[in-house]
């Protein structure tokens, strides 16, 4: 089922002729859940939980339960809006048709945006865990090599980027599995050495060593390992019959997330004191450390390949996102035309330039603040995805609204609807405010709030310079969509 029209499907590329201007529908239901699982599964949980943990100690495992359900609500929302809609820039044109285009163009600038600075995080990260191995070389060898490769992979047919992709998660998924395995091992004493048991949960100052406010705080970073699931939606324009691949695409991805993500970090509380892995620092992945704490010979490298891959996988998923949202912006005449150009493989070459920026900014942090680098880059990005967040749950109750009746159709969709948005978006506003208060984190909302007045005033300039005439640049019809789309 797809209630679009022609100019909202951005061009289904049956047509040779077609095909030479318009993103090409090559990725399966297969590559789509590994993409968007790649996509989320990154540094958030294999570097970032050693800020997670230190915060909150084992209570982190409920804030990744509590987490879980907060993405449940967004990817349900998302998945019913984009069978309806399966189009390249996504949530970007459901606000737009649904709210006001000042709110399609901030979502879809801002996504872009974080991306293209979650990409310089997730090649710092890659930096820093082969310091591991390799601690005499300089940070910055590292990130300008992996680079070069993740954009060499993205300048490919995007059948190719799915293929690689697929197997890029796949690594990192059998990595959590197995990482899961061996714990549930010696935490049973089913291996040679004593069982671990559960002591680690209560010997270091108790479940909640830091009180609940610990375990609120710890929200700020640990929503962010979620946020990726909104990656089924960007590949719908690509996707082929996305009416029936999005849907089990996203069941089944963001079921084994859930999964994968309270497992593996319950495990690793578990096995190893968490005032050991959670110790604040990012000079290692807490992952790499648990498993170097219980002995098992060459376990702590082969952990370490696995999140060095698992960082790989997640920058060359965000490029490919950063990209197909400037290239929406551009075909909507919100960013400059050519960015909106394809190569001869249907590759948005032009804007996979400008999205790669944000390594060239990590190059340069690994040169001249190698050990904030990291967590500046994560942190900016954190407050803009939770704007993104938010608008996508405000756009999906108008779009309840909209089509009406026609809700009982959907093949997929969202239960306990409207609190569940209105609860989704008063979680994701306290989480916000929280981060005030979080170290490396205080000043990531006063800046996207500067950034989005920028974007704001950018975008009056764009509508006036397009339409001097027009009642006003935030217009809140949704039919005012423009023809470009």
């Amino acid at each position: 089922m797809t209630m679009t029209n022609e100019s909202l499907q951005n061009g289904s590329p049956t047509d040779p002729a077609v095909s030479a201007s318009h993103l090409q529908r090559k990725l399966s239901e297969p590559q789509l859940s590994m993409i968007a699982i790649g996509g989320a599964i990154g540094v958030g949980l294999f570097l970032g939980s050693s800020v997670t943990v230190s915060l909150a100690g084992p209570s982190v495992i409920l804030t990744y339960i509590f987490g879980a359900l907060l993405a449940l609500i967004m990817a349900y929302s998302l998945a019913e809006m984009a069978v309806v809609h399966p189009v390249a820039g996504s949530f970007g044109i459901y606000a737009q048709r649904y709210l006001n285009p000042w709110a399609g163009f901030t979502v879809r600038a801002t996504y872009g945006l974080v991306q293209i600075i979650a990409i310089g995080a997730e090649v710092t990260a890659v930096a820093i865990y082969f310091q591991f191995w390799f601690p005499s070389i300089p940070q910055c060898v590292w990130v300008s090599v992996v680079s070069l490769g993740v954009v060499c992979i993205n300048a490919l047919h995007v059948g190719n980027f799915g293929e690689f992709e697929y197997w890029f998660s796949w690594v990192k998924v059998a990595a959590i599995i197995v990482f899961s395995g061996v714990g549930v091992v010696l935490i049973t004493g089913l291996s040679p050495h004593p069982a671990v048991g559960l002591t680690n949960l209560i010997a270091f100052g108790g479940f909640f060593p830091h009180g609940l406010r610990g375990m609120w705080l710890a929200f700020t970073l640990t929503m962010s390992s979620y946020m990726g699931v909104e990656v089924l939606a960007v590949t719908a324009g690509e996707a082929k019959r996305p009416e029936e691949a999005i849907p089990r695409a996203m069941r089944t991805m963001v079921f084994r997330l859930i999964l994968f993500y309270v497992l593996a970090i319950a495990v690793m509380v578990t096995v190893t004191p968490w005032n050991q892995t959670g110790d604040g620092t990012l000079s290692a992945s807490p992952f790499v450390r648990a498993f170097a704490s219980v002995g098992i010979p060459y376990a702590a490298s082969i952990m370490n390949l696995v999140v060095i891959t698992a960082a790989l996988s997640s920058a060359n998923t965000n490029l490919y996102l950063s990209t197909r949202m400037l290239f929406s912006l551009a075909r909507g005449s919100l960013a400059p035309a050519p960015l909106g150009a394809l190569s001869s493989k249907g590759v948005p070459h032009r804007a996979l330039a400008v999205s790669s920026l944000g390594m060239v900014i990590a190059i340069l942090l690994a040169v001249y603040a190698p050990q904030r680098a990291f967590l500046l880059m994560y942190g900016s990005a954190v407050a803009g995805m939770y704007y993104v967040w938010i608008v996508i749950l405000v756009t999906h109750l108008r779009f309840r609204r909209v089509i009406g009746p026609k809700v009982k159709e959907l093949p997929l969709k969202l239960h306990f609807f409207p609190l569940s948005n209105i609860l989704g978006i008063a979680v994701l506003i306290a989480i916000a405010g929280s981060t005030f208060v979080v170290k490396g984190l205080e000043y990531s909302v006063p800046a996207f709030l500067v950034l989005l007045a920028f974007m704001s005033l950018e975008y009056r300039r764009v509508r006036l310079r397009r339409a001097p005439r027009a009642v006003s640049p935030f217009e809140t019809s949704p039919e005012s969509l423009p023809p470009e789309l």
